[in-house]
């Protein structure tokens, strides 16, 4: 009876330890990714300033559309590498959030998909 207690209270210690351990790679990957899309949004707001700075000074109309058109196709592609980034970003926050229970999951001999 005591052997199972000491069981029992062995793996609820490792239990809260993984735990503990993924609170902490979660809050570093959100931290992140926080951090990655506030620096994103300052860019994408200096870039539209500018171009509307750009586009205050236009004095034709073909000239207006093509800074308009630099600053879509621009936009479009630094948005797309952002996506790409932060999808790495939440990949990386899964696994690493993840790593702790590993040890916990092999031990209760779950089958683990790779």
């Amino acid at each position: 009876m005591i052997q199972q207690f000491e069981t029992i209270q062995k793996a609820s210690k490792e239990n809260v330890d993984a735990a503990l351990k993924a609170f902490g790679a979660t809050s570093k990957g959100v931290q992140t990714i926080a951090v990655e899309t506030t620096d994103y949004a300052k860019k994408a707001f200096e870039s539209g300033t500018a171009t509307l700075e750009k586009l205050a000074g236009v004095k034709t109309l073909d000239k207006a559309i093509e800074i308009q058109a630099d600053y879509v196709k621009t936009s479009f592609e630094a948005a797309v590498a952002q996506m790409t980034k932060l999808g790495e970003l939440y990949t990386a926050l899964a696994k690493d959030a993840y790593k702790p229970f590993e040890g916990v999951v092999a031990k209760a001999g779950v089958p683990v998909a790779k």
